[in-house]
């Protein structure tokens, strides 16, 4: 996606279970580099050592943060689970860095998560008025008080996971592990994708993409199904599926047209074929006389191909992207976003020269930074520029996991297709049709939500992403507005 300012990955997960202690470490470590497209605020890896759980984990990319003489700090172990972030819900910082840790009554447990609940709030505020404190402003500290609260009544870490599911609503795939397990569990609507594989060597691994499984040399197995949890221990790997078949499939769309990596495969569905044939669908969707093809970097390159095999326009490259800057190149929140546009991005003025270039992208977010990028087409040559776009616009606003709280952030919601072309100063604008994406995914459940605003779940009362910080922030200003002085009086009642 080229649009910098607009929307941002999710978060990713993965897990390791070894016959015998070894470096899960860096296994770990290989695993969250395969899945850095998914996050680049901050990451982290935790260790089971025969019991003992040591971690490392900070804000950066994992080769910034994982150096050789951090990884060679973490010993040899049995059990590892590992995230890279990129937050939406809670503040950029460290006490938000993942894997969250617990230490209980009836053991320790290491939690990582992807996703966002839609009932945070109201459960938080139900811990916080049973006594709960908490360290983090992140939805995952929610999920793992209520696992630990579960397992002080339960028999079993898998039984309290279990417990637990009882009460999440929203998007959640998790991997955690306690003393001697390694779990991992997805949500009964399969919002987010997980799945695992295996080594030659017998070491298991789980991933929210198949291409993480692959990087570390296992072979695929097979996805986790909506509600399924998978439990990895000295009995081998056991299923319970009590929450499965609860909730209709409802896995984000949008993880095919941006999110996963290309060579991953989602549920069955390659994701390399799923942008091809959006870009087809674009093709027959909205043609248009043009000499050239050409995709942004990255995710809209599979869809530019299968634009031009439908066409029979040629593809070329057209943009090329700096391949030492993340894709937070801009962090969130940071200005002058658009000035980053020429840094990341340039065109070869050989390719587009006098010619009429289709410009294929995932979406449109705001629209700023695809006005940018059509004039940087533009000074290079082009004489035309028509754009389009392999999702339909963006209208509302994600309470699972995707960066875009409020339709006040979405061009579309108050502009037209033929306004927004020309606010972006493009010759012609076409979506992807909204009744053409089962078609990306075999028909298989979807959410796409964003787009018609049919969410799966009820809507969340407070949908800020800042809103634990906003919380804490009105607590301290009343704090101050009651005790001016900075004192609290004695109670001598």
């Amino acid at each position: 996606m080229t649009d910098i300012s607009g929307i941002h990955e999710e978060c990713g997960v993965f897990g390791v279970y070894a016959p015998t202690p070894c470096r899960v470490a860096e296994v770990s470590y290989y695993g969250l580099y395969a899945l850095q497209h998914r996050g680049q605020e901050s990451c982290g890896i935790v260790v089971n050592d025969d019991g003992l759980f040591v971690s490392h984990k900070d804000m950066g990319l994992v080769n910034e943060v994982f150096t050789e003489d951090a990884l060679s700090r973490l010993p040899e172990g049995n059990i590892a689970v590992a995230h890279v972030r990129y937050g939406t819900t809670g503040a950029t910082n460290r006490s938000n860095c993942q894997p969250i840790e617990v230490n209980h009554q009836k053991g320790r447990m290491a939690l990582a998560h992807n996703g966002n609940l839609s009932n945070a709030a109201e459960l938080r505020n139900a811990l916080e008025l049973s006594g709960a404190i908490f360290h983090t402003t992140s939805d995952t500290e929610t999920i793992a008080y209520i696992i630990t609260k579960e397992r002080l009544r339960t028999s079993s870490i898998e039984d309290a996971v279990s417990a637990a599911m009882d009460t999440l609503d929203g998007a959640y795939s998790l991997v955690l592990m306690s003393p001697q397990k390694l779990i991992c569990v997805r949500d009964p609507y399969g919002f987010r994708p997980l799945c695992y594989g295996k080594t030659a060597d017998g070491m298991y691994v789980v991933a929210s993409e198949s291409c993480a499984v692959k990087a570390v040399g296992g072979e695929f197995i097979r996805d986790v199904e909506p509600g399924e949890m998978l439990v990895f221990g000295k009995n081998g790997v056991v299923s319970r599926k009590e929450h499965c078949g609860k909730k209709p499939k409802r896995l984000c769309i949008f993880e095919y047209i941006y999110f996963a990596r290309p060579d991953s495969r989602i549920d069955g569905v390659s994701v390399h074929a799923s942008r091809m044939r959006a870009g087809r669908i674009l093709a027959q969707s909205h043609p248009c006389d043009a000499d050239l093809v050409i995709g942004a970097p990255d995710s809209g390159l599979d869809a530019a191909l299968g634009f031009s095999a439908e066409s029979g326009i040629p593809y070329g490259i057209g943009l090329i992207k700096n391949k030492y800057i993340g894709r937070t190149f801009i962090s969130p929140g940071q200005s002058s976003r658009l000035d980053g546009v020429r840094i990341k991005l340039s065109a070869v003025e050989e390719s587009v020269r006098g010619k009429r270039v289709v410009l294929v992208d995932d979406s449109i977010v705001r629209g700023n930074t695809m006005g940018r990028v059509v004039g940087l087409l533009r000074d290079a040559g082009a004489v035309q520029v028509h754009v389009r776009i392999s999702s339909p616009p963006f209208l509302h606003p994600c309470y699972y996991g995707t960066d875009i709280d409020s339709e006040r952030h979405l061009i579309a919601c108050s502009h037209t297709v033929e306004e927004i072309a020309s606010m972006i100063g493009a010759d012609s604008l076409g979506y992807l049709p909204e009744d053409k994406l089962p078609e990306l995914i075999d028909g298989c459940g979807f959410c796409g939500a964003c787009f018609n605003g049919k969410y799966p779940t009820a809507i969340p009362t407070d949908t800020r992403k800042d809103r634990f910080e906003m919380r804490l922030s009105d607590k301290l200003s009343r704090r101050n507005e009651a005790f001016p002085d900075g004192k609290q009086q004695e109670d001598n009642t």
